[in-house]
């Protein structure tokens, strides 16, 4: 399993006062799965994500990815783990404005401290594998949403992570770019990439191939037992 969350609690205190917003999740994920997460607002799916993603730890449980031990990762183990493992992709797409489709996607590579000739072959393959090779040297401002969501899913691939964690990936886009982008994320999991997603959206969701639901801070899909099994 590239993913387990085994008895996960998650807190946030209030003052004096305990909120509790994750109560006991557990469910995994194996390499190569397309898993939607889904819920409506305020059910712990963002909570959820930001664990998930190395963002947060839980209050109390056991985390799991790719065989580290999460709860037990320091802070810089953490952003070393999101870096190498986990590619993000976000509704609002989080591109610099400012830089090219190109510069976009070389970002995580310089984080890597991969040399900058090495970075420039590799972003221009990731934007290549989501047709966009036409479009490097364009600005955000210079693309559709669609193409914009799809530059920020080649910025997410670019370092070939264990997962791909989308939030809403859609939430911003019209009906036809939705489309095409969840097409992207279709051919990526035939690829071999794990995809993992959170929405709200049944008809988004029905693209993956197994959904867990959670509500009230709690996983209440009825197929959740035999999916741990």
């Amino acid at each position: 399993m590239i993913l387990e969350l085994r008895d996960i609690f998650k807190d946030y205190h209030q003052g004096k006062m305990v909120v509790p917003v994750l109560k006991n999740i557990n469910f995994t994920v194996a390499e190569g799965e397309y898993v939607a997460i889904m819920g409506p607002s305020g059910s712990g799916k963002t909570t959820l994500m930001n664990l998930i993603g190395c963002l947060d730890k839980p209050t109390k449980g056991s985390f799991m990815l790719d065989g580290e031990d999460i709860l037990n990762c320091k802070d810089a183990k953490m952003s070393d783990i999101r870096l190498a493992k986990i590619g993000f992709v976000f509704q609002s797409f989080n591109l610099m404005p400012r830089q090219s489709a190109l510069e976009n996607v070389m970002l995580p590579l310089a984080y890597a401290k991969i040399p900058r000739k090495q970075r420039k072959e590799l972003a221009k393959a990731a934007l290549e594998r989501v047709g966009l090779e036409d479009r490097m040297n364009f600005n955000p401002t210079q693309l559709s949403g669609g193409q914009r969501q799809r530059v920020a899913i080649a910025r997410a691939i670019v370092n070939h992570p264990k997962i791909l964690l989308a939030d809403e990936p859609t939430g911003a886009l019209d009906t036809k770019s939705g489309k095409q982008v969840m097409e992207l994320f279709q051919k990526l999991n035939h690829e071999g990439v794990t995809v993992i997603m959170i929405t709200h959206d049944p008809e988004i969701a029905s693209y993956a191939k197994r959904k867990i639901l959670i509500r009230d801070g709690e996983i209440t899909d009825p197929s959740k037992k035999g999916a741990e099994e």
